[in-house]
């Protein structure tokens, strides 16, 4: 489970680079039950926050990065984004935006894995993350598909430290590997990573992507708002044993998400 304690090397905070900052609103607002609070617009900058009952769960801005496409980033929390830096130089990967303060909110960095996947950190200030996870309408788990699994866990276990613990998926689907933040026990496992062929990475052009995986109390529900909405489905609805019943979804920009009703404990 995700909590909001940001431990370092846990989900803190998760923001949307769209296109159509009015549209993608729209859609999770219809979707989630989410309600956007602009920051401002401008011709450098529009967007704003994602708020359900009143409670900050993720960002959403104009996508300006040239080539780029439409994509939910995931920051996790650190101590240093400088040593963390250091650390995934060292692992080889790239660094795509250096340490940045935001005011005296923290500091931020951005980086793509050995094989692409991109991904971030933060350093919390005053600003430690989202308000609201693991809750309806919120975050509640993190996944990585890649193309080279082993990779995967030896670039993010030597950065964060986190463990990983491999289930075979029913029907013969496939390795799963579920994350475990470093000195935290089991049952705050954070996510996954799964290993696919290139071309099963199509949206990124065959890069490794990470993708948020967001609690709803209705599946189907959430999956008929999706393509009313002017989303689409990859897969699902499909009940999965002891998960719950989970949709992959594209937005509007074709930025993937999932959607999960946890199975009743």
């Amino acid at each position: 489970m995700i909590t909001t304690d940001f431990t370092p090397g846990t989900p803190c905070w998760l923001d949307l680079g769209t296109p159509d900052v009015r549209t993608a609103a729209a859609f999770y607002g219809a979707v989630l039950g989410w309600e956007y609070q602009s920051m401002g617009e401008g011709e450098d900058m529009e967007g704003g926050m994602f708020r359900k009952d009143g409670k900050i769960v993720g960002g959403l801005g104009r996508l300006t990065e040239e080539g780029a496409r439409s994509a939910w980033m995931i920051y996790y929390s650190v101590a240093d984004a400088d040593a963390t830096t250091q650390a995934v130089e060292r692992a080889g990967g790239t660094v795509r935006v250096t340490p940045t303060d935001l005011d005296d909110w923290g500091r931020m960095a951005q980086y793509s894995d050995p094989l692409g996947g991109q991904f971030a950190v933060w350093q919390p200030g005053t600003d430690k993350g989202v308000e609201l996870v693991d809750q309806p309408g919120s975050l509640s788990w993190t996944e990585l598909y890649t193309s080279d699994a082993t990779a995967a866990k030896e670039f993010y276990g030597g950065v964060f430290g986190w463990r990983f613990g491999d289930m075979e998926l029913p029907g013969g689907g496939g390795t799963y590997s579920l994350i475990t933040p470093a000195g935290l026990p089991e049952d705050r496992m954070q996510g996954g990573l799964m290993e696919l062929p290139e071309e099963h990475l199509g949206l990124a052009g065959g890069r490794p992507y990470w993708h948020p995986v967001f609690h709803v109390t209705d599946c189907d529900t959430a999956v008929a708002e999706v393509t009313k909405n002017g989303g689409s489905v990859q897969m699902g609805p499909e009940g999965v044993e002891g998960v719950g019943r989970l949709a992959v979804c594209l937005d509007p920009s074709k930025a993937d998400f999932v959607v999960l009703t946890p199975a009743r404990s």
